[in-house]
C-alpha cells in the first residue's frame, strides 16, 4: 500500500500494514477460557508515511496501544505484516533486529511508572547509548546534555533522580531517551493522558516542534480528539480493533462520516459558552461489547443511532471516498442489493 502523503511525495511509506491481527489467549480457569482468543486487532491495514504525524484514537480497549506496539515488533502478529522502510520486520533477528530497534523508539504513557526511580536521570537517557554500544563515555554525557536541552530541561536534571521531577518533566525526560539514538519512527502512546490538563498542551507542543526539527514519523496514540487536532497530519479512528475511519486531520474535524467519530467530536468541549450550549451532542448507548465476541456485521451496530438491518449481518469495509478519504460505514457505502435473476 503506497499512500501519497499532504505535500505530494509518493516514496514508499516508512510503515506499512498489511491485513493485521494480534491475538492474545484469554486467561481464566472457566472451563471456556481455553477455547478463547482475543482478537486486539482484527485485520487492518494502512501506511504510515515518512515525516507526517497519524494520529490513532478511539475508546480504551480498541487497540491501539497494541497495535503500536506492534510496529515496534513487542508483539508478533497472527496474521498479516507490519513493512519498516520496505522489509518485514517479523523476519527480523539477531543484528537486523537490533539495528530495527535503534530506528523506532517509544514515549510510554506514564511517566512516573517509565523511569526507574533507581537511577539517576543522565543514566536513564544515556541507557539505549549504552545498550548498543553508541559513543564513549564523554560523548554519551554530552548527547545526553544535548538531549536534555533538546526537551526543556536543564542540564543539572541529569544528576538528580527521577522522584525530583513533575509529571511533565518526567515526560519529557521519557522523551529525551526516545530520542537518544536518532529514531526514524517514534510511537508515542498516550503521552498526555496521564499528565494535568495546563501541561498536556506542553508536550503536545513539544513534540510538534521535535516532528519538524527532527523530521520523525509519529505515531500518536490518543483518545481524546482533542489534544491530536494542532499535532496530527492524519487521524485513523478505531472501534473494538477495527480502523473505522481514515483520513487528513482537516477532514476529520470539518466533516466526519463515521456516526462513532461524530460521537468521539461531540464530545469536545468547546471553548465558546453560547456555542456549547446549543451544539449537538451524540450520546452513545450501551457499552462497549467484549472484544472475545463481538458482533456481526458491523461492529458498532450496537450502539449506533443510525443502524440499519444490514449493519447486522454484513460488515463494512474499509473503502475509498472520491477525496482519498476512507470509511467503514453502510450509510457512506451502501450494501449493494443481490442480483436478480
Amino acid at each position: 500500500m503506497t499512500v501519497v502523503d499532504d505535500v505530494g511525495s509518493d516514496r514508499r511509506p516508512l510503515v506499512e500494514v498489511e491485513d493485521l491481527v494480534i491475538e492474545f489467549q484469554v486467561a481464566g480457569r472457566e472451563w471456556w477460557a481455553s477455547k478463547h482468543r482475543l482478537r486486539a486487532v482484527d485485520g487492518i491495514s494502512f501506511a504510515v508515511e515518512r515525516g507526517e504525524t497519524l494520529a490513532l484514537v478511539g475508546e480504551s480497549g480498541c487497540g491501539k496501544t497494541t497495535l503500536g506496539r506492534t510496529l515496534l515488533r513487542l508483539y508478533d502478529p497472527a496474521e498479516g505484516r507490519v513493512r519498516f522502510d520496505g522489509g518485514d520486520i517479523a523476519a527480523l533477528s539477531g543484528a537486523s533486529l537490533r539495528a530495527f530497534r535503534r530506528r523506532a523508539q517509544m514515549i510510554f504513557q506514564d511517566p512516573y511508572a517509565s523511569l526507574d526511580p533507581r537511577m539517576k536521570v543522565g543514566d536513564i537517557v544515556a541507557e539505549p547509548l549504552r545498550a548498543h554500544r553508541v559513543h564513549s563515555r564523554a560523548e554519551r554525557k554530552a548527547r545526553v546534555r544535548e538531549l536534555l536541552s533538546l526537551v526543556g530541561m536543564p542540564e543539572a536534571a541529569a544528576g538528580r533522580f527521577p522522584h525530583a521531577f513533575s509529571g511533565g518533566q518526567r515526560q519529557r525526560i521519557g522523551i529525551a531517551r526516545a530520542l537518544a539514538l536518532n529514531p526514524e519512527l517514534v510511537v508515542a502512546d498516550e503521552p498526555v493522558s496521564a499528565l494535568d490538563v495546563s501541561i498536556q498542551a506542553q508536550i503536545v507542543n513539544l513534540l510538534s516542534d521535535l516532528q519538524e526539527e527532527l523530521d520523525l514519523t509519529l505515531l500518536f496514540i490518543a483518545h481524546d480528539l482533542a489534544v491530536v487536532r494542532h499535532l496530527a497530519n492524519r487521524v485513523a479512528v478505531m472501534y473494538l480493533g477495527k480502523i473505522v475511519e481514515l483520513g487528513s486531520r482537516d477532514d476529520i474535524f470539518g466533516d466526519p462520516r463515521h456516526p462513532y467519530t461524530q460521537s468521539l467530536l461531540s464530545a469536545v468541549p468547546v471553548p465558546e459558552p453560547s456555542l456549547e450550549r446549543v451544539r449537538e451532542r451524540i450520546v452513545l448507548s450501551g457499552d462497549v461489547p467484549s472484544p472475545i465476541e463481538p458482533p456481526t456485521g458491523c461492529r458498532f451496530h450496537t450502539r449506533c443511532p443510525y443502524a440499519m438491518p444490514d449493519c447486522s449481518t454484513t460488515e463494512p469495509q474499509l473503502l475509498p471516498l472520491p477525496n482519498g478519504r476512507l470509511v467503514a460505514c453502510h450509510l457512506v457505502h451502501p450494501v449493494a442489493p443481490p442480483a436478480s435473476r
